[in-house]
């Protein structure tokens, strides 16, 4: 996916092999150990050709092969998710200053002089779409809400089976902008034709969406997604009261990015097990109480860091200058 995406922006990209050694039964464990010195070689050859100043590492065991390769090279760590993974907390071991989306993030590192709050960068052409230009360019009214509904790069299986199973009473009360994932694209297709044609015209289905995401998240009054590090930079910059639901096979991550949001009054969570009976009670209570949907807002964006990104380059440059 990361590679499809950096391509489409003109820039090079090179994939490294590797693999977790955390957790693997032994079986895997020779076969993951040989994909990681291959990928310490193939780093240390990019390095060569490359000649970084500075290295950026944004998490996962697929960084460790480079951080092995290049320890001698001034590297800024940037933890996206409010606790980071096993992975993440070796290579800061290896940076020499630590980019945190949260102050709370902080905590987990022990050198807490190395740790800088930047906020969580987001893309910059997400923010140039009003809600006016949004709802046009999606093709949306005004005089109803517009519920967002997404589970990630790749979709989520139990919010598209969710949201189909109570697709007609959330079409009564709101526009839905649905970004289903390829891989239940056609059944969100064969879904879309069934509906009458008043129902058809409120739901907007997508299987995913590059240059539009700014506009679907700039024309929505709420959001239902997984609560991926993404959430705590992109639905702050709109000011976008959430629904999360918390992918339950990811160890913790989302889990507590999730309460990260609903513990300062932004967000509203529910377990995935119980986000198909759960979804049209909690749409209907937010949908129908205005003061507590602005009081949402209020609260995420209060979360937001706008120059996030701005920040992490700056903390870059004079990496690469001491260099």
């Amino acid at each position: 996916m990361e590679a499809e995406l950096v391509k489409r922006q003109g820039i090079p990209f090179d994939a490294i092999p590797a693999a977790g050694l955390h957790g693997v039964g032994l079986r895997a464990l020779p076969g993951n150990l040989l994909r990681l010195t291959r990928g310490v070689l193939a780093a240390r050859r990019i390095l060569r050709e490359f000649k970084p100043d500075v290295l950026l590492f944004t998490g996962g065991y697929v960084a460790v092969p480079m951080a092995l390769a290049g320890w001698r090279i001034p590297s800024l760590l940037y933890v996206p998710d409010i606790e980071p993974g096993l992975a993440l907390k070796s290579l800061a071991s290896f940076a020499d200053r630590i980019a945190v989306t949260a102050e709370e993030s902080a905590r987990f590192f022990p050198n807490r002089e190395r740790v800088v709050t930047t906020g969580y960068p987001v893309r910059a052409d997400l923010s140039v779409w009003t809600k006016e230009a949004a709802l046009e360019k999606l093709g949306l009214t005004d005089d109803l809400p517009v519920l967002l509904v997404f589970g990630g790069s790749k979709g989520a299986r139990s919010i598209n089976t969710a949201l189909l199973a109570n697709l007609n009473p959330l079409l009564e009360i709101a526009q839905i902008v649905h970004i289903s994932g390829k891989l239940d694209w056609p059944t969100i297709e064969a879904a879309q034709k069934e509906l009458p044609p008043q129902m058809a015209t409120r739901y907007h289905a997508f299987a995913y969406l590059h240059e539009e995401m700014g506009a679907a998240l700039a024309a929505a009054d709420l959001v239902i997604s997984r609560a991926g590090a993404s959430v705590l930079g992109e639905f702050p910059l709109f000011g976008l009261p959430a629904l999360l639901v918390p992918y339950p096979y990811a160890w913790r991550y989302q889990k507590v990015n999730a309460d990260f949001l609903s513990q300062r009054g932004a967000a509203v969570t529910i377990e995935d097990a119980a986000l198909e009976a759960e979804l049209v009670p909690t749409v209907n209570d937010l949908l129908e109480n205005p003061d507590k949907l602005e009081a949402m807002r209020i609260a995420m964006r209060n979360l937001a860091h706008s120059r996030a990104a701005a920040e992490i380059g700056s903390h870059l440059l004079t990496l690469a200058r001491k260099r």
